[in-house]
């Protein structure tokens, strides 16, 4: 299946989520990642992600920046296409309309890309990924990688689509 864009969460998703990754040491992929992304030919991909951690003071926008700039390297290393990686810092008790489960950092991607969000896919392992998706009417994929098994139990609406992890997804949306 192709969309027009397949919106990725980062931590719980792509990578383990031990708390706050400071460093580029402290970041690694789940096994299956890239073999799930590579599977995904022909969609086109946008990390949206909220990263609290900067606002906490936790982590420095500089090892921020060079743990996306290896995510970038590796999925260009690997043939899938990253269009870009939305960050949102802000704090969850001072949030902006940009941190998930709010609309902002979607909606920039649609208007950078022209995208009809209706016709985009929200894969993500929290309730504010699956919340952000439904509110703009996107298919859904919840990966019970991360928060995943807390959130299903959440939601009060369900995702289009529940996996055990990314490359089921992947799997599924193969078919």
């Amino acid at each position: 299946m192709t969309y027009e864009m397949i919106f990725l969460d980062r931590d719980g998703t792509l990578n383990p989520d031990p708390g706050y990754i400071a460093h580029r040491k402290d970041f690694r992929f789940y096994d299956f990642t890239l073999e799930a992304l590579s599977r995904l030919k022909g969609n086109s991909f946008c990390i949206i992600t909220n990263q609290s951690g900067v606002a906490r003071g936790l982590i420095t926008e500089r090892n921020l920046d060079r743990i996306h700039q290896y995510i970038k390297t590796t999925f260009r290393e690997h043939g899938i296409d990253l269009k870009a990686i939305y960050v949102c810092t802000d704090h969850p008790d001072q949030p902006s309309q940009r941190r998930k489960p709010g609309p902002g950092m979607f909606l920039e991607a649609a208007k950078d890309f022209q995208l009809d969000l209706t016709r985009c896919l929200m894969i993500g392992d929290a309730e504010s990924d699956i919340l952000a998706g439904q509110r703009l009417h996107m298919d859904t994929m919840l990966v019970l990688t991360g928060k995943g098994k807390d959130t299903l139990s959440q939601l009060r609406e369900k995702p289009t689509f529940t996996v055990e992890n990314l490359l089921e997804g992947a799997k599924l949306l193969e078919i």
